[in-house]
C-alpha cells in the first residue's frame, strides 16, 4: 500500500501531492461477507483522499490490489437497477443515431459488467464484446446473449484484440475509469483498440457535484480518482487523444460523460466547463479545505439524528448494501448499535452481512414484516427510486433517512418528526 508522503499522481506521476481528507482504516466496500467469513480476519485500509497540483487529480493515496477489490464474489449488478438501465438505454439510443452504427460496427465496453449496457446494442443488430473481472456478471451477460470476456481492460488486452482484427467503432467505459490503477495503461489501451474515426464514450462521476454535494461516501478503494474535466482534458491531452465534447448527467449524484477522439476540436461545453471549473478553484488545493470540514460536519449530524431516534426507542434499518454504505458507515461510526439490518434488493447480496459491521442483508419483503421506523438509505442516488418501491413500507408508517448532501428525514409530515426530536436531545 501506499502513503501520500512517497506517492505519485496515477495520471501525471507528480510527486506535488496534497492531503484533503483521511478517513481512518475503513474495509473493502463491497467484499462482503458470507456467515463462515464472520469470524476471520478481514481487510481494513488507510483511505486518504489527495490532491496533485501539477494536473488536479483527486484520487486516493491508497491502492489495493484489483484481485481483491473485484473478486469472483463481486456483488454490483448494474441491471438491480431500473433507474440505471434506463440511462443506460437512451444513453445507447444516443450513440447509435450519432454514430451512425451498422451490423458491421463493433461496440467495445470495459468493465461491462452484466452487459446492461451493452445489451441495447444488440438488440439493435450491433456486435458488441464486452471485457470484465467479476465471474457474476460476466456469466449473466453472457446468458443475456451478450458476448463478454473474462478480465481487466488492459494496454496488453487491446494489443491482443488489434491483433485479432478487433477495433472499436465506440469504446464504452461507463463508471470504470476510477477504477484502474494503471490509468495510463488504460488510455493507452483506447487509444490502440479504436479505430481511426472512432470515437470514446467515458461516464464518470463529476468532481464538482461531489464537493458540492458532499458525497464523501463515493470516496472508496475501488473509486481511486475524482475527476474534473481538467484532470481528464490532462489525461487524454498527454496520450494524444482530444476530449471533444462534455455532457452533464444526474446519475449517480451528478456525473460527466466526455467524448473522446484521436483527433478534433474541444466543443464550447468543454471550454465551458474547463473555464467554470477554473472560476470555482477546482484545480487548486485550497478549494477543497471547506470540503474537508464539510465532510466532518455530515457526520456529525449524521451520528446525533441517529442517536436522537434511538434515544426515543425508534428501530433503523439500512437500505441497500451498497459500496458507498461501508465508507459512511465506517467513518461515521455506525454499526449493530445503530442500525438492526441491512436490506437489498439484490438476491447476491442477501444472506451475506456487511463488511466491518457485520450487519445482515435481508430482502427488503423483510421490511413490511419487521416494519422499523426508519429506513437509512445508503445508496442515496437512487433515494427516489427506492421510496417509490417501499410505498408499502411508507403507508405503514415507516420514515426515510437520506444522509447526503446533509442527513434529512423524508416523510409526509417532517415538521413532527423534528418537533419531537428536538426534545431528545443526547
Amino acid at each position: 500500500m501506499n502513503s501520500h508522503d512517497s506517492f505519485r499522481c496515477r495520471a501525471c506521476t507528480s510527486s506535488a501531492i496534497l492531503p484533503i481528507v483521511h478517513f481512518g482504516r475503513t474495509p473493502i466496500a463491497d467484499r462482503l461477507l458470507t456467515e463462515d467469513q464472520l469470524n476471520a480476519p478481514e481487510i481494513y485500509e488507510p483511505l486518504t483522499l489527495v490532491f496533485c497540483e501539477n494536473c488536479s487529480l483527486v484520487q486516493i493515496s491508497e491502492t489495493v490490489s484489483p484481485e481483491i477489490l473485484f473478486s469472483s464474489s463481486y456483488p454490483y449488478f448494474s441491471s438491480v437497477s431500473k433507474a440505471l438501465c434506463e440511462h443506460f438505454a437512451a444513453s445507447a439510443a444516443s450513440i447509435i443515431s450519432k454514430r451512425k452504427l451498422q451490423p458491421d460496427s463493433l461496440v467495445l465496453e470495459a468493465a461491462s459488467n452484466d452487459g446492461c449496457m451493452l445489451r441495447n446494442f444488440v438488440q439493435s443488430g450491433i456486435p458488441v464484446l464486452g471485457i470484465d473481472p467479476a465471474d457474476g456478471p460476466v456469466a449473466r451477460a453472457q446468458e443475456a446473449g451478450v458476448r463478454t470476456r473474462h478480465g481487466f481492460f488492459t494496454r496488453e488486452v487491446a494489443e491482443e484484440l488489434v491483433r485479432e482484427g478487433l477495433q472499436a467503432d465506440v469504446f464504452l467505459a461507463n463508471n470504470v475509469l476510477a477504477h484502474v490503477a494503471d490509468l495510463n495503461g488504460f488510455v493507452d489501451g483506447i487509444d490502440l483498440v479504436l479505430k481511426p474515426n472512432g470515437q470514446a464514450v467515458i461516464e464518470c462521476p463529476y468532481l464538482a457535484d461531489l464537493v458540492r454535494h458532499c458525497e464523501f461516501d463515493t470516496i472508496y478503494h475501488q473509486h481511486l480518482c475524482y475527476f474534473s474535466v481538467t484532470s481528464l482534458n490532462a489525461l487524454f491531452r498527454k496520450h494524444g487523444m482530444v476530449l471533444v465534447d462534455v455532457e452533464r448527467t444526474g446519475i449517480h449524484g451528478g456525473s460527466l460523460r466526455i467524448f473522446v477522439q484521436h483527433s478534433g476540436v474541444a466543443s464550447s461545453r468543454v471550454i465551458d466547463l474547463l473555464a467554470e471549473e477554473r472560476q470555482i478553484g477546482l484545480d487548486r488545493h485550497e478549494h477543497f479545505r471547506d470540503f474537508a470540514i464539510r465532510v466532518e460536519g455530515v457526520r456529525d449530524q449524521l451520528v446525533q439524528l441517529l442517536a436522537d431516534l434511538k434515544c426515543q426507542g425508534k428501530r433503523i434499518a439500512g437500505y441497500a448494501a451498497a459500496a458507498k454504505g461501508t465508507t459512511l458507515l465506517a467513518y461515521c461510526g455506525i454499526g449493530a448499535e445503530t442500525l438492526d439490518y441491512v436490506v437489498d434488493l439484490s438476491t447476491f447480496k442477501q444472506g451475506r452481512y456487511m463488511p466491518g459491521n457485520h450487519l445482515p442483508i435481508l430482502s427488503p419483503d423483510h421490511l413490511l414484516e419487521d416494519r422499523p421506523d426508519y429506513l437509512l438509505i445508503l445508496a442515496w442516488n437512487f433515494a427516489s427510486e427506492i421510496i417509490r418501491q417501499q410505498e408499502k413500507y411508507e403507508q405503514a408508517g415507516g420514515r426515510f433517512i437520506v444522509p447526503i448532501p446533509h442527513p434529512s428525514i423524508l416523510t409526509r409530515d417532517q415538521s413532527a418528526d423534528e418537533e419531537a426530536l428536538s426534545a431528545c436531545q443526547i
